[in-house]
């Protein structure tokens, strides 16, 4: 059943399927087919997943939008304005040809655009009941809305980096020699939830040589005196806005004789890459202001990845803070900035902030130190 956390002021919902609908209409489609996902969430302010039963938000370039969803999930909705949005609400039960019902209130549409996460076992039987219709990613339509974070978007941001900070601030009751990863990582788990998030989304515990890897997640490793312990964490708060957050601690005095000088590069590079931010700079650039101070110090190769990803609804989505991406930066949009160094089969650090970019500069929605926190051995 659909669930509703974030109720949202009809007006900006309906503002929201306006531009949607504007923005297909721009881009040559005859219609958006939004099934549950973080697209659907934004749209209507209503969560819940995909299943076998088709539960579909049609949003015509130019008409009356629709909701064809199963009449057994309907009342998962009763606190979505669908009257109020103008959206009509089509209820089918097991045994009637749902893709036929989107088919029939889409008449013979040329070209329409499905989200991207909508599954296969509903995307084939839509081309099947729309064969004249070329299908293309609800995507570049609507990532140029979400990208852009309101007003309220842009509070439940803050409010996940404020409850990701909460946890950050205890990392010293969980990370201590003689525990494993996996033993830290539960602990983690449950602070995410105790400090205002409903699951935690992810969890990496990289300590020692799994510190080199940027996407490990936690293992049975025991954490020993001197090693650094990279702690990339993060999840969603009940408006299902997300938080992430990395910072890298030392358990004591760190054993390898680099870590502080190469640290200090890490840490100015992060900084130079946060000053960059504001109106009018580009993706690109940014991730240029953190990469050139790592390169200069001879650890280029060392940062394996971009500087950053926007995120909102989900953890990784645009803007996406690369090089080649010549995305000018606009008021509203909010991304990660986390470069890193690696130094494969020894240890490795990374720094993550979420950021939003303002009217005139940057904000950062985290603010838990920046230097390498030597905790207690």
């Amino acid at each position: 059943m659909a669930t509703v956390s974030l109720k949202q002021d009809p007006a900006v919902l309906a503002a929201r399927l306006t531009r949607a609908a504007e923005t297909a209409a721009a881009s040559d489609l005859d219609a958006l087919l939004i099934t549950p996902g973080s697209d659907l969430r934004y749209l209507l302010g209503a969560g819940g997943e995909s299943h076998e039963r088709l539960t579909c938000l049609v949003l015509p370039a130019d008409g009356r939008p629709a909701l064809v969803v199963p009449k057994l999930e309907a009342p998962g909705y009763a606190d979505v304005p669908l009257a109020e949005l103008g959206i009509e609400v089509v209820t089918w039960v097991d045994g009637q040809d749902s893709h036929g019902m989107v088919a029939d209130l889409l008449g013979k549409p040329s070209r329409i655009a499905l989200a991207d996460a909508m599954p296969a076992l509903h995307t084939l039987p839509l081309r099947g009941k729309l064969p004249g219709a070329e299908q293309v990613l609800a995507s570049p339509v609507l990532r140029e809305l979400r990208m852009r974070k309101d007003a309220t978007e842009l509070q439940a941001l803050r409010d996940a980096g404020a409850a990701i900070d909460r946890v950050h601030a205890r990392m010293a009751e969980f990370l201590k020699p003689g525990r494993t990863e996996a033993e830290v990582g539960a602990d983690i788990g449950e602070a995410i939830i105790a400090e205002g998030h409903t699951e935690a989304a992810f969890i990496i515990v990289g300590s020692g040589p799994n510190g080199a890897s940027p996407h490990h997640s936690v293992s049975d490793r025991v954490i020993e005196r001197g090693d650094v312990v990279v702690i990339d964490i993060g999840g969603p708060i009940a408006s299902g806005y997300n938080s992430d957050c990395t910072r890298t601690y030392a358990i004591g005095e760190p054993a390898q004789a680099d870590v502080r000088e190469t640290y200090a590069v890490l840490q100015a590079a992060q900084r130079a890459a946060v000053d960059a931010v504001r109106p009018g700079a580009t993706a690109e650039s940014i991730d240029a202001a953190a990469r050139e101070p790592i390169a200069a110090a001879g650890f280029g190769e060392n940062f394996v990845h971009r500087t950053g990803h926007g995120i909102g609804l989900d953890v990784h989505e645009e803007p996406y803070i690369v090089g080649g991406n010549e995305l000018v930066l606009e008021a509203g949009m909010a991304f990660s900035v986390e470069p890193g160094i690696y130094q494969q089969g020894h240890w490795g650090a990374r720094i993550e902030d979420i950021v939003i970019v303002t009217d005139d500069g940057v904000e950062s929605v985290n603010n838990q130190p920046h230097e390498l926190v030597v905790l207690p051995a």
